[in-house]
């Protein structure tokens, strides 16, 4: 945590009483201001009783040198996970639909892809590289988060999205980017910079920002006869 300073120690005050009743007031205003229709503010809203704060736990890299540990904010019952879980329900889908010929979800696809290329390209020359973006999660601001998400829907020339308003998604994703609270080793932290990674919408975020910055460099690789692939924050290239 000390490393990408994303995290404000709150000490022991628990903060999920407060964030439980901001979360509820925050689609209550939403739903009079009629950005909301009354079934998605009762799909929203937070049930007291069911809420639970996030936890981080590390798990080591194995497959790394030096045996790093990746973070991991659990959150399944966190009061924003119900509003993180919608949007990406809504947003995903779009962000496959424009990154499908660049990014990969399995080693064997990219085998295949590498096999079909080398068969006409490969030579002596030829360069294979990878890239790894380090701390990912927590080294996009948040603002520039949420900002990614309009990006991919004027992209998309989109004006809603499953009878959602465009301006109702980009005002929830902020409120779920600025609101990750969690515990570890008993206190609590409020995630000022990047996203929770355990948290669905994250990966979206992520993913869309990855999209807009790689756009330049895939277009010198095609252009130049090249591969690229990515999945989330490992990027493959193979060039001539």
């Amino acid at each position: 945590m000390e490393k990408t300073e994303a995290n404000q120690c709150l000490g022991v005050n628990d903060p999920l009483p407060n964030l439980i009743e901001r979360t509820n007031k925050y689609l209550l205003d939403l739903r009079l201001a009629h950005w909301l229709t009354q079934k998605q503010y009762e799909l929203l809203c937070v049930k007291p009783s069911e809420a639970k704060l996030a936890h981080l736990y590390y798990l080591p890299k194995t497959h790394k040198p030096g045996t790093p540990f990746r973070r991991i904010v659990s959150g399944l019952k966190h009061p924003t996970i119900i509003i993180s879980t919608y949007l990406d329900q809504l947003l995903r889908p779009l962000f496959n639909k424009i990154a499908f010929k660049t990014t990969t979800t399995s080693g064997f696809k990219v085998i295949k892809q590498v096999n079909e290329w080398s068969t006409n390209n490969l030579r002596k020359e030829t360069l294979l590289c990878t890239i790894d973006v380090a701390d990912l999660y927590t080294m996009i601001p948040q603002t520039e988060g949420v900002l990614v998400i309009k990006k991919m829907l004027d992209f998309l020339e989109l004006k809603q999205i499953g009878g959602l308003k465009i301006e109702a998604i980009i005002r929830l994703s902020r409120f779920v980017m600025r609101n990750n609270y969690f515990l570890y080793e008993g206190q609590y932290y409020h995630q000022i910079r990047g996203g929770a990674m355990g948290s669905l919408l994250t990966l979206t975020i992520a993913n869309c920002h990855m999209f807009f910055f790689e756009r330049n460099i895939v277009k010198q690789i095609t252009n130049a006869g090249g591969l690229y692939l990515r999945y989330i924050d490992d990027m493959f290239l193979i060039i001539n």
